[in-house]
């Protein structure tokens, strides 16, 4: 009678045990929600998580299954158009994203000027970030044109020098795509930088002001230091955005001459609609993720682990 006393204890708690759990799980999803104030939740989270799962769920893991073979990054290493687009990338990331953030900073502390004239300065500066990227791109394109272009034309009327042909050489191409990047992405990054300087408490400023650290002084012992972390952050989501343009070497160089001008996102488009091979174009971005898995943990670890103080 024992043994089968505790036999149909247990059967009981094996019974009870999942509906146990499954009045904690839904206390815990409920939390302190009832009635119609779960429902309304409900029907404001579902819509989240259905566009979640249909635009960036399913677009990564489809991404992730198309570059999965072996064989597609063998024949992608073994493409020598790769091998320059690599190439191309380190470049346009080194200088892009260094030159830029740099002249950002800098132009972050002409613009603290105070003035009215500085103000409407600032407003024509910004401009260029403000106009629509395909038409900028697209004109500096038309512009760089080797017989009849802008530019050629203004050094034929002033100094009667031929232009160059800018789009027909790689380097020159390639560094007119850079110049592009770094004229129309400074001033979004400047007015971040300028948004920072006037964070720093004005106590700070004119206490560093009385000890003497003014000019280059105040701005390396004082500025920098407290602005260090929004830069580095900043450097971090450039480097980030940067690796997934497409719109500066796609209507400025065209990928050209000769497919030589390439970086790894339009490679990939390249490779997915120009000659039909969709897999291989997945592999070429694909094959970035070395780099931006690292950058988007540091990024993560940045922005959870440490205050931007300024």
């Amino acid at each position: 009678m024992m043994d089968r006393a505790s036999v149909d204890r247990a059967s009981v708690v094996d019974v009870a045990r999942p509906a146990i759990w499954r009045r904690t799980l839904s206390r815990s999803l409920r939390g302190n929600l009832h009635g119609g104030e779960y429902a309304w939740a409900v029907a404001f989270v579902v819509p989240y998580i259905v566009v979640f799962l249909a635009f960036v769920a399913y677009p990564v893991v489809y991404g992730l299954w198309m570059g999965s073979e072996a064989s597609l990054y063998r024949e992608l290493f073994a493409d020598p158009i790769y091998q320059s687009t690599v190439v191309n990338t380190v470049l346009y990331l080194a200088l892009g994203v260094n030159v830029k953030m740099f002249l950002a900073l800098l132009l972050s502390g002409f613009f603290m000027r105070p003035g009215w004239w500085m103000k409407l300065l600032l407003l024509i500066f910004v401009l260029p970030w403000a106009v629509p990227q395909i038409s900028t791109y697209i004109s500096i394109h038309w512009m760089l044109n080797g017989e009849w272009g802008f530019l050629n034309n203004v050094l034929y009327t002033l100094f009667h020098v031929e232009g160059p042909s800018w789009l027909n050489d790689r380097w020159m191409a390639l560094g007119a795509v850079i110049v592009a990047h770094i004229w129309k992405w400074t001033p979004f990054w400047t007015l971040i930088m300028l948004a920072g300087r006037m964070a720093i408490p004005l106590e700070i400023r004119d206490t560093a002001r009385v000890d003497g650290a003014t000019g280059l002084r105040g701005f390396v012992h004082i500025t920098f230091p407290l602005l260090a972390n929004l830069y580095l952050i900043c450097t971090l989501l450039s480097t980030i955005f940067l690796l997934g343009d497409f719109n500066a070497v796609n209507f400025v160089s065209g990928g050209g001459p000769a497919n030589s001008t390439h970086v790894l996102a339009t490679l990939g488009i390249r490779n997915a609609f120009e000659i039909a091979h969709p897999r291989l174009g997945v592999a070429a971005v694909m094959s970035a993720l070395p780099l931006v898995i690292p950058l988007v943990i540091v990024l993560m670890r940045k922005l959870r682990t440490t205050e931007v103080q300024l």
